[in-house]
This record gives C-alpha cells, structure tokens and sequence, in this order.
C-alpha cells in the first residue's frame, strides 16, 4: 500500500469528471487499499479517486470510530433520495476549512464491490452526506462551491495564504 498525494482546492484537476470503472480488477483493488490507506492517514472519513488525482469512479468511505468499516463504491450513482440535513462539511482538499451545507437525509446508492458484483446501500446521516459529498468529488464538485461567492472567494485567499506559510 501507498500514501497518494491529496490535491488541493483550487487546483483544476479537481474538476475533472470521473470516468467509469471499466473492470474491477486487481488495479482497481490496489487503488481501493492505497485510498484507504491515504484517508485513514489524512485522517478523514471519505476520500474520492478525483482528490489523489485518478479520474476513475471509486470511492472509500469509513464514518466508524475504530477504522473497522471500509466502505469502497465502484462507478456509485445514487438511485434515489429524500429529506433534508443541513450538516457541517470538511474535506480533505479543503484543508482546515468546515462550513454547513445542505444535503439528503437519505439516500440510496448502488455500487460495485472490490469483487465486481453490485449492491445497493441505503444510508442516513452522516454516512449520507458522505456519500454525497464524495460522489460530487466523481462530478468534478467541491463542498464550498455550495457556499456563496464571497465565502469561495475568502477560502481561496485562506489557502493560498497557508500555502505560502507552509512553503
């Protein structure tokens, strides 16, 4: 396993649309490990192919308390939706920056597994909103583009200016 570098909002590639997984094969499976790994690392909770610069359709996701419930979806669309959260959104590309957005209470997803055979997953709370956030990330859509303009715009000049520090 591998740590993949995360990019960083703005960077462009983070708008790049995902294309689907063609077969699941044992590169796919490595991706799957080395995005796990790299999530848990950061840490997080949900890390999309998109934010380590893989334009493919997969995602790992793990809202437990102890890491023991990896969850990896293969080209996932979500099949239907209802309700309304209102939740507050960080992301590992958006490092240090959290603000409230407004998604499904519930959804219902359907996926491949690492072995290839599809299964459908109905989720609430935060495991929702993960999974909605992270299949925006396939969609080339990062969480504070739901923000205003200003707010982006103050969110930029944050980064940028870390980034600065830091360098």
């Amino acid at each position: 396993m591998a740590l993949l570098p995360i990019l960083r909002y703005p960077d462009p590639r983070l708008h790049t649309r995902a294309a689907p997984v063609r077969e699941v094969n044992d590169e796919i499976r490595q991706l799957v490990a080395d995005m796990a790994e790299t999530m848990y690392e950061a840490p997080g909770i949900g890390l999309a192919a998109t934010q380590v610069n893989v334009h493919q359709r997969v995602v790992v996701i793990d809202t437990s308390e102890d890491k023991s419930a990896l969850l990896a979806l293969i080209n996932p669309e979500i099949i239907a939706r209802s309700g309304e959260q209102v939740c507050e959104e960080g992301c590992l590309s958006v490092p240090g920056i959290y603000d409230k957005v407004s998604r499904a209470e519930t959804v219902r997803v359907r996926a491949l597994d690492q072995q290839g055979k599809t299964f459908e997953l109905d989720a609430e709370g935060l495991l929702a909103v993960c999974i909605q956030h992270e299949l925006d990330h396939l969609e080339g859509k990062v969480f504070v583009e739901y923000l205003s303009q200003l707010k982006q715009t103050r969110i930029k000049g944050k980064l940028a200016k870390k980034a600065r520090i830091t360098a």
